[in-house]
């Protein structure tokens, strides 16, 4: 009898965690668009709820806000919470030159944002790229962050350029076959970005870069839209930025600035993620030591997919949500 209240207790306690690591399939027809002219652009913008605003920023360079809204949307019941798509991404309009695409640009949206929707401070969610603009805007506006979750992320376009090296590196021992195809394409001039070299290097297993459990499916939304703008990931990260990362991305480096900064921040790594390995994550506690670094051990790039339990009960603790 003592060992079956033990587990009902238990599960009582489960409960409402695991409620809360279950993504609302319905969560996108919760949000309404609003679009804000800024700089002669339209920019999409989704906001709900009430509390502390957090601004979530999503990665790529090139993704829609869509995949974190349907991870993170459900916290409209306790903050209030900004999904909105960068220049050139999702429902927002495309850049008249290509150029405006930048980390700078972006972190100067967040700042107009910020302004336009009348909040003091914001929190700032980032995942992968994400991570970039965040950390470039806490630098810059450290009176306007009040906490800062880093999910996944890149410290510099130097931990970028590391980065592709140690996969490229992985996929050349590993999958040696494929990777003589892409020598071939190499010698002949293709870039990253070119045919057939860009098909031929994305079918590269995705359980080596972005999942360690391959049958995870994200919740993305069921109406037609435009999750992905290429000519967005090549002007920030370089035409042939998986093999020689160049655009504004290179010149990033917070490492020597992170120490200084005043929000209260998290950063989340996962332990056999291939875009932004473990070697170069676990730098944060030397170059961010007053953060907090927690490693997930069976995730890859989206600890929030794969660890959802334990992602989503730090994540409340963080942001201290009841």
């Amino acid at each position: 009898m003592k060992s079956i209240l033990t587990f009902l207790a238990l599960l009582l306690f489960l409960t409402p965690i695991l409620l809360i690591a279950q993504p609302d399939p319905d969560i996108f027809d919760k949000f309404e668009s609003k679009f804000y002219n800024i700089d002669g652009y339209n920019i999409n913008v989704e906001i709900k709820g009430s509390g502390d605003p957090i601004f979530f920023l999503p990665g790529g360079p090139g993704n829609s806000h869509d995949y974190m809204q349907g991870c993170f949307g459900h916290y409209y019941k306790n903050k209030t919470v900004v999904f909105f798509d960068f220049l050139g991404r999702g429902k927002s309009d495309d850049a008249k030159n290509v150029s405006e695409y930048s980390v700078e640009n972006d972190v100067a949206l967040i700042e107009k944002l910020r302004v336009l929707l009348d909040f003091d401070k914001i929190s700032l969610v980032g995942h992968s790229y994400g991570t970039v603009p965040a950390q470039a805007y806490a630098i810059k506006y450290p009176n306007h962050v009040n906490q800062m979750m880093l999910i996944s992320g890149f410290h510099s376009g130097a931990m970028w350029q590391a980065n592709c090296d140690s996969y490229n590196h992985y996929a050349k021992t590993h999958f040696p076959e494929k990777w003589q195809q892409v020598d071939s394409l190499r010698a002949l001039g293709y870039v990253s970005s070119q045919e057939p070299l860009k098909t031929l290097y994305g079918n590269f297993p995705t359980k080596y870069i972005y999942y360690h459990n391959t049958k995870i499916q994200s919740n993305r939304p069921k109406t037609k839209y435009r999750n992905w703008n290429n000519d967005v990931y090549t002007t920030i990260i370089g035409i042939d930025g998986d093999f020689d990362v160049s655009g504004s991305m290179i010149n990033q480096d917070y490492r020597q600035q992170l120490k200084h900064v005043k929000a209260k921040t998290l950063i989340v790594a996962g332990r056999y993620d291939g875009v932004s390995t473990p070697e170069f994550n676990v730098q944060y506690k030397i170059f961010m030591p007053q953060a907090q670094f927690v490693m997930f051990e069976d995730s890859a790039h989206n600890p929030y997919l794969e660890e959802p339990d334990k992602f989503y009960t730090l994540f409340n603790t963080f942001f201290n949500i009841k």
